[in-house]
C-alpha cells in the first residue's frame, strides 16, 4: 500500500476524532454582567481583588465573590433586582429570583480553596449551597439582571 493511501485514512480520522472532542463549549476567561445598565465584563483577577466569599457544596469549599457585590460592582442595586439568569458557555441557563440573589452565600466561584476551579467547572461557577444541582451552573459566562 502506498504512503497516500495509508496517510489519507489518518488524516480523516484525525479530523474527525478533533471534530467530535470539540462539541463542548470553551469556558469564558470573562464573566459578562448584562441588563439594563452598560454591559460589565470581568476577569478572574478583578473578582478577586473584591471581598472574598467561601460557600461549600457536595463537600466541596469554594471562593469567589458574593453575587450581591459583584452585581453592586457592576452599576446595580441588588436589592432592586428582580432576577439573575446565569448563563453557561454551552447554553444551559438558570433563573434566580430575588430571594436566591439576596442570599449572602450565593457567590460567583473562581476556586475551589486556594486553587482554580476544575476544568468541568470552567472559569466561573454559580454556588448556592442550599439549592439542588442544576442551581450551581458550572461554564459560567454571563449574568443577565432583570431589574
Amino acid at each position: 500500500m502506498s504512503f497516500t493511501k495509508r496517510f489519507i485514512p489518518v488524516v480523516l480520522l484525525v479530523l474527525l476524532v478533533t471534530a467530535c472532542s470539540s462539541s463542548s463549549a470553551p469556558a469564558s476567561t470573562q464573566l459578562a454582567v448584562t441588563g439594563d445598565q452598560p454591559e460589565k465584563s470581568f476577569t478572574v483577577e478583578q473578582l478577586q481583588a473584591m471581598p472574598v466569599a467561601t460557600a461549600s457544596y457536595n463537600g466541596v469549599d469554594y471562593t469567589g465573590v458574593a453575587l450581591q457585590v459583584l452585581l453592586e460592582q457592576a452599576g446595580y442595586d441588588p436589592a432592586a433586582v428582580d432576577a439573575v439568569q446565569a448563563i453557561a458557555s454551552d447554553g444551559y441557563s438558570v433563573k434566580y429570583d430575588r430571594d436566591l440573589v439576596m442570599l449572602d452565600n450565593t457567590i460567583v466561584a473562581y476556586g475551589q480553596g486556594d486553587t482554580p476551579l476544575s476544568s468541568d467547572d470552567g472559569t466561573f461557577r454559580m454556588v448556592l449551597p442550599d439549592q439542588e444541582g442544576k442551581m450551581n451552573v458550572r461554564m459560567l459566562s454571563e449574568l443577565h439582571v432583570n431589574p
